[in-house]
C-alpha cells in the first residue's frame, strides 16, 4: 500500500537506529488513514488536519514550517487520533496502542518535516522521492 511505501521511504531518509520501527509505524498510520478515505491520495494531509483540529496545530505548523520542530507526547497523539486509527496501527505493528502513540510521537515531527522541505505538503505522496526534492 502507498502508506507502507511512504513509511519505508521515510525509514531510509530518517535513517535512525530505529528506522525500521519508525517506517513500520508511519506506514501503518498512513495506511490506516488512507483506508478511512476522505483525503484522496493524501493521507498525510488528513493526518495534519486531524492533529490541528485536536489542539496540536502549533506543533503541526512547526513540522511543516522551516523552523525548529516542536515535540509531542504519546498521550497527545493518543488523544488526537481516532481510536480506530490508533488501534489499526497497533494491530498492524504488533504493539499496544500506547506504544504506537509513543512511537508516533517520536517519529512524526521529523517525518512531516522531511516530507515538507519547502513548508508545503507534496502534491502526491506516491510521487517518486527524486521528484519531491527530498
Amino acid at each position: 500500500m502507498a502508506g507502507n511505501d511512504v513509511g519505508s521511504l521515510l525509514g531510509g531518509l530518517l535513517g535512525s537506529g530505529n528506522g525500521s520501527s519508525g517506517s513500520n509505524i508511519l506506514g501503518a498510520l498512513l495506511s490506516a488513514l488512507g483506508k478511512q478515505g476522505g483525503h484522496g491520495n493524501h493521507p498525510l494531509g488528513g493526518l495534519l488536519d486531524t492533529l490541528a483540529k485536536s489542539g496540536l496545530a502549533e506543533q503541526k505548523d512547526s513540522w511543516v514550517g522551516t523552523g525548529a520542530n516542536q515535540s509531542v507526547t504519546g498521550a497527545q497523539i493518543q488523544q488526537a487520533l481516532p481510536d480506530e486509527t490508533l488501534q489499526q496501527v497497533a494491530e498492524e505493528t504488533g504493539v499496544s496502542t500506547g506504544r504506537a502513540a509513543d512511537e508516533l510521537a517520536q517519529v512524526l515531527p521529523r517525518a512531516v518535516d522531511t516530507l515538507t522541505p519547502d513548508g508545503q505538503l507534496p502534491a502526491d505522496l506516491d510521487e517518486p522521492a527524486g521528484q519531491r526534492n527530498l
